[in-house]
């Protein structure tokens, strides 16, 4: 969907607190999902297109199929974000067979605005990125069901949309509207680089003030 350049531009940024400041400036809104949703695995750093799942609550003990059919039928390298109601935190979306999955067929990571368990054996058989708002040990069956794949799902302040370019490292996760894509990695090149340049002012000048005068940023 995004061509290597892109992907591989993105994976250069330094963090995706340069991101989040780009889309600030070019999208106008805020794009940074909530802060609970972190890497629940290990420091992997994931840039992929989204694909969205929707769950809401049910009292059926049903599987989760639009995100199982989601695993298997979508791009190698894709991210899987799941949203639905506020109560998702309390239960695991994704777990250590979900992992087998997207690991099988080559995904980039998952971001969740629920719950992920299983977290022993993803660690030791998979080491694959899991951005997750919550842990906890609760299955889903009886209490969600997914609802759609596909369609924009809401995390937070942030809308995701399919297709959107999601970033996620140690700073937390940013969505990339993809119509934006182009601009906010070019403009996120020049924070990251015009951030080095401060930095190594300040290191040489000893004052942090005397960076911030020549570069305004902080």
């Amino acid at each position: 969907m995004y061509s290597k350049e892109i992907i591989d531009g993105y994976r250069a940024i330094y963090s995706t607190a340069s991101i989040a400041d780009a889309c600030d400036i070019i999208v106008g809104k805020t794009m940074f999902l909530p802060f609970e949703v972190k890497n629940r695995i290990n420091d992997k750093k994931i840039v992929g297109p989204a694909v969205t799942i929707l769950e809401d609550v049910t009292e059926e003990k049903v599987p989760p199929q639009h995100a199982l059919d989601a695993i298997d039928e979508s791009e190698a390298g894709s991210v899987i974000v799941i949203g639905g109601a506020a109560a998702l935190e309390t239960v695991a979306v994704w777990g250590g067979l979900m992992t087998a999955g997207a690991v099988a067929n080559k995904h980039e990571g998952a971001v969740l605005m629920g719950g992920v368990r299983d977290l022993i054996e993803i660690r030791r058989d998979y080491d694959f990125p899991v951005f997750a708002k919550t842990v906890t040990p609760g299955t889903t069956l009886g209490r969600f069901k997914t609802l759609s794949s596909n369609k924009p799902v809401q995390m937070g302040d942030v809308t995701v949309h399919p297709g959107d370019l999601i970033i996620g490292d140690v700073d937390g996760v940013v969505c990339v509207p993809q119509e934006h894509v182009e601009a906010v990695l070019e403009l996120s090149v020049s924070i990251d680089s015009r951030e080095l340049e401060q930095a190594k002012l300040i290191i040489a000048s000893g004052s942090l003030r005397e960076g911030l005068a020549k570069y305004g940023r902080i």
